[in-house]
């Protein structure tokens, strides 16, 4: 009633007031800083489990079923889903809040490596990792080029602007999505193979045995002490042809007589667009415990505008 009392007594001083509370509090909002990931300890665990060559009928009844019945059984675990894809298991494991991810983890952890003994041995070891939204990516940023192809736009991403980006405050990695990457090809002639019985296993132990440097110890003469070393590896692309695969006889076979050495890229496993054009894409994540404030996150290209 006093504070109603002093209201109605002075209008104006009432009025001042409201109107300081309200310009104090559009000044705060404007100021007030909003994280897009909060830290947040999230109990999802994430199991990965790699099946090379086998279908996702297979994956589902060789991994991702076992996993769930050994994992089903967890105390605490609100939701459990798994993902069967070619060669691939995802499982995801939600547990209750109350549950702390630590716990999580090395409960699901446990429960899965008592699984793993009745794997097939061409199963990989399973990948088990707590969900942290620290590691999406906060801002994505197109990069394309009209007159570059995606190889040289590729290197150029990777060599300059990925070292750049990752020397900015706050920033913990950044990855190129939609990146075509050089890659040496070995076409293999299977006629010419044959004839000179030379086999596919052959060639892999040429090329990684033959492609590396050793170290030979040193070498010390007087006060001068020299480090040797003995190169092997392959500085141009057109060397690999002169590999040495197997020998028959006397004579040496080489990698030229078998196969074909292209300078060419690796096969596209993702892709980028940008309004309809190929581009690549740059993934920034930020550093653990680092702020993402939305507010003040702008686009100063119409470019990069597109893709925030």
């Amino acid at each position: 009633m006093k504070l109603t009392r002093i209201a109605v007594d002075n209008p104006v001083f009432a009025t001042m007031m409201m109107v300081a509370l309200l310009v104090m509090g559009l000044f705060s909002y404007r100021q007030l800083g909003v994280d897009q990931f909060p830290n947040v300890d999230f109990s999802v665990v994430v199991v990965t489990t790699s099946y090379p060559g086998a279908s996702p009928e297979t994956v589902e009844s060789e991994i991702s079923r076992k996993i769930e019945e050994g994992v089903n059984a967890i105390a605490g675990l609100k939701t459990l889903t798994s993902r069967s894809l070619e060669g691939q298991s995802i499982v995801t494991a939600e547990f209750e809040l109350s549950v702390p991810s630590a716990v999580a983890l090395q409960d699901v952890r446990e429960k899965v490596q008592m699984v793993r003994a009745a794997f097939r041995p061409e199963i990989k070891e399973p990948l088990i990792q707590r969900f942290n939204p620290d590691d999406q990516p906060i801002v994505s940023i197109a990069v394309r080029s009209s007159i570059r192809a995606p190889r040289e736009l590729t290197t150029i991403a990777d060599q300059i602007l990925i070292k750049r980006l990752q020397t900015v405050r706050d920033v913990g990695r950044a990855t190129i999505a939609g990146g075509v990457k050089r890659q040496i090809n070995i076409e293999l002639d299977p006629g010419r193979m044959q004839a000179l019985r030379v086999g596919v296993n052959d060639v892999m132990d040429a090329i990684r045995d033959e492609n590396q440097n050793f170290p030979a110890g040193n070498v010390q003469r007087g006060n001068d002490d020299r480090i040797v070393e003995v190169t092997g590896r392959v500085a141009e692309p057109g060397h690999f042809a002169d590999l040495i695969v197997a020998r028959r006889g006397h004579a040496p076979v080489y990698l030229r007589q078998v196969a074909n050495v292209v300078d060419g890229q690796q096969e596209l496993e993702n892709l980028a667009i940008l309004n309809g054009v190929r581009a690549l894409a740059i993934d920034v994540v930020k550093t653990q415990g680092a702020a993402s404030r939305t507010r003040s996150a702008t686009c100063s290209r119409p470019w990069s505008r597109a893709a925030c």
